[in-house]
């Protein structure tokens, strides 16, 4: 597919494969999340996670300059055959859709397989146009799905810049919220607590002393120093949460956890826990650019609080050891929101096709964003942290 542009050539790319991993890699920004980079990317698709059999066919797209080839600009694209693993869920929609006697199936979906976490999903090289290549972008996206027939484009968890340009190209916002922890610029684990109001304070002592008393020790490993042979183990993990739950799915599978020893250490978090020298429970986490990203736990043994230790404390106590800004634990859960983790606003925006079923949703989104943005209100005024003391300036 070629834009009809004097500067720029647009291409459907299916496979991050055929794209260089040095030009994919070179349009990246330095605070964008370890879920853009070619090699996590390649990882899912290599290892079947992402795959035209897994519901997840790869569609890229990529901006060129005419007479360079060099990559300006691109977004990871991928043809849906359901809604599974998205985790901005459309379901209720897909329903009145086949309610209505339309066909919701295929859809596009550009973002992260398998990962809620918001970053740039219409991706341009430093220095470029930005504007005009998310313009380019966007109207690439309604195109694809008019062009095709399809339902639906959605564009989730995307960067706040890209919902103005995305809107512009005829995209409806939708806002969620998850539960990030802040750092302040904490120097111990301490400080964090002296942070909670009385009670949670108190809960949090209370829990991570059980975990003690049980025997269980937590470790952190970090890039290098993972042991290549902790990687099966936390795909065990991995494993041992959804089966225990009938909603769980199992989207990665074990290939995708070699492809990650082997070529992704780098931005891999592992949180262990120990009882003697055998692992009991972990959480599998990424960093960068000052992030810790958390994404999977599992246990092996039911132990009281394990879960709160591991999934947060342990994250926590990591992210202030190694001087990171933000702890992004993952989606859903006001058992983070306890703990001092504050709702933060997410967009995902949404092309739909047919008229009627459009009308239906954009009425749904103006109800549903007032409801998010009142949770979000009530949530940060009721925060377990303490305020903040007043500055020299709100004190005279």
């Amino acid at each position: 597919m070629n834009e009809p542009s004097e500067f720029f050539e647009v291409a459907i790319v299916q496979g991050i494969e055929k794209i260089p991993r040095v030009a994919w890699d070179a349009i990246l920004a330095p605070e964008d999340s370890p879920f853009l980079e070619w090699d996590w990317l390649a990882a899912l698709e290599r290892s079947g996670s992402a795959t035209p059999k897994s519901g997840w066919a790869p569609y890229h797209i990529v901006i060129r300059e005419r007479g360079s080839h060099r990559i300006v600009a691109a977004c990871p694209l991928y043809l849906k055959s359901h809604s599974m693993g998205e985790f901005v869920f459309d379901h209720g929609w897909a329903a009145a859709a086949a309610r209505a006697g339309i066909d919701y199936y295929p859809k596009l979906m550009a973002g992260v397989p398998f990962t809620p976490h918001t970053g740039r999903r219409l991706i341009t090289a430093p220095g470029a146009d930005r504007a005009a290549l998310m313009r380019i972008l966007a109207g690439t996206l309604a195109t694809l799905c008019d062009d095709n027939q399809l339902s639906s484009v959605h564009v989730n968890f995307c960067a706040g810049d890209e919902a103005v340009a995305l809107a512009k190209a005829g995209f409806l916002e939708r806002f969620g919220y998850q539960y990030h922890w802040s750092n302040p610029g904490l120097k111990t684990f301490d400080d964090y607590l002296a942070q909670l109001k009385h009670k949670r304070r108190s809960a949090v002592r209370h829990e991570r002393a059980a975990v003690a008393e049980a025997g269980i020790k937590i470790r952190v490993y970090h890039g290098d120093e993972i042991p290549d042979a902790l990687f099966p183990v936390m795909y065990q993990v991995y494993l041992s949460t959804i089966e225990k739950l009938y909603w769980g799915r199992q989207y990665l599978t074990e290939q995708f956890f070699a492809a990650l020893r082997e070529n992704f250490k780098r931005n891999i978090s592992f949180i262990a826990a120990y009882d003697g020298t055998e692992i009991v429970a972990g959480a599998i986490c990424l960093e960068k650019a000052g992030v810790l990203y958390g994404r999977y736990w599992g246990c092996f043994r039911d132990v009281r609080f394990l879960h709160f230790e591991v999934c947060y404390y342990a994250g926590i106590e990591y992210a202030i050891a190694r001087g990171l800004a933000r702890f992004e634990p993952g989606a859903g859960g006001e058992y983070k929101w306890l703990r001092g983790f504050d709702p933060a606003l997410t967009r995902s925006m949404h092309y739909l096709a047919h008229p009627e079923l459009r009308k239906a949703i954009a009425d749904f989104l103006k109800r549903e964003r007032r409801e998010v943005q009142g949770w979000i209100a009530a949530g940060t005024e009721r925060s377990q942290l303490k305020p903040p003391p007043p500055s020299d300036e709100e004190q005279q």
